[in-house]
């Protein structure tokens, strides 16, 4: 369990080291989208975003402007357009998989460590939004996003004291036969142990805190609540929907099985929030 105080305090041990900004950054490009939602959540558009598309099927909110260049693959942004628009910070994410170092000499980079096994996402999520805020001369907006993130999961916690929940599993769907679950580690458990809920996965998790199993390994969680994320592609549901192994799942035969719109499982404390809110609409449905 974190509080504000412990979010708020200590934070000059972890002051932005590439470079000291006369004035706060504007022209900022994302190569992944867990900064670009740090960013908009801050009041501050960037220029541009790996995989536009992605961002948009995927995390959905804050929504990106119209005007965002799009960066191409999250794997492999385009280096002639971020040279074209000359930013002042390009900003990524720990662990993601490519070397930011390479986008050095185009401008100083911002990488937010979420992952990086020092603290648990949320409490990090909040570290570095205050981080980020500090950077961008955002204290006041950034203070005021933690404080409402909190607020919204504080409130969850408190409507579901009156609706008591059984265990609930977190799933992406990306072929027929297998899922990611979500479990120890990720956002969505830290969520779930501010809320008072039970995740219904206990199994092994990555670094990021979720397993990749086959489907049948559902049979774990019984009658548990499964949810869906959305984005799921069309052609898997309907496959998933003809499967006899899905069918004769226990807690899909119970009829337990809800789907929830997008939510970026990699995201900052406005995904947090955002899938706090819509736990408590499956469990209040």
């Amino acid at each position: 369990m974190f509080t504000r105080r412990t979010l708020f305090g200590g934070l000059a041990a972890s002051a932005f080291a590439p470079a000291a900004f006369a004035s706060p950054p504007r022209r900022i490009v994302c190569l992944e989208w867990t900064s670009a939602e740090m960013f908009m959540s801050l009041g501050v558009q960037p220029l541009a975003v790996a995989d536009l598309k992605g961002y948009r099927d995927w995390v959905a909110a804050p929504a990106l402007p119209l005007s965002t260049f799009d960066l191409g693959a999250r794997g492999e942004p385009n280096l002639e357009v971020i040279s074209a628009l000359r930013p002042d910070l390009i900003a990524g994410a720990y662990g993601y998989g490519i070397d930011e170092t390479m986008f050095a000499h185009f401008a100083p980079v911002f990488s937010v460590p979420f992952y990086d096994g020092k603290s648990t996402p949320l409490a990090q999520a909040a570290a570095e939004t205050v981080k980020l805020g500090a950077l961008l001369r955002r204290q006041e907006e950034a203070r005021e996003h933690v404080s409402q993130a909190l607020r919204t999961i504080n409130d969850t916690r408190d409507a579901l004291r009156t609706r008591p929940a059984g265990p609930i599993a977190i799933v992406s769907m990306f072929d027929d036969r297998h899922v990611r679950v979500y479990g120890r580690g990720s956002l969505f458990q830290d969520v779930f142990d501010r809320i008072g809920l039970v995740n219904a996965w206990t199994g092994r998790t990555s670094e990021w805190g979720f397993s990749i199993v086959g489907i049948d390994a559902l049979t774990t969680i019984g009658n548990a609540h499964l949810v869906l994320l959305d984005p799921i592609p069309a052609h898997i549901r309907i496959r998933i929907v003809q499967s006899t192994l899905w069918t004769s799942l226990p807690c899909v035969r119970a009829g337990n099985v809800a789907t929830i719109p997008p939510v970026w499982p990699f995201g900052g404390l406005a995904a947090a929030a955002r899938f706090a809110n819509l736990i408590e609409n499956v469990v209040q449905a």
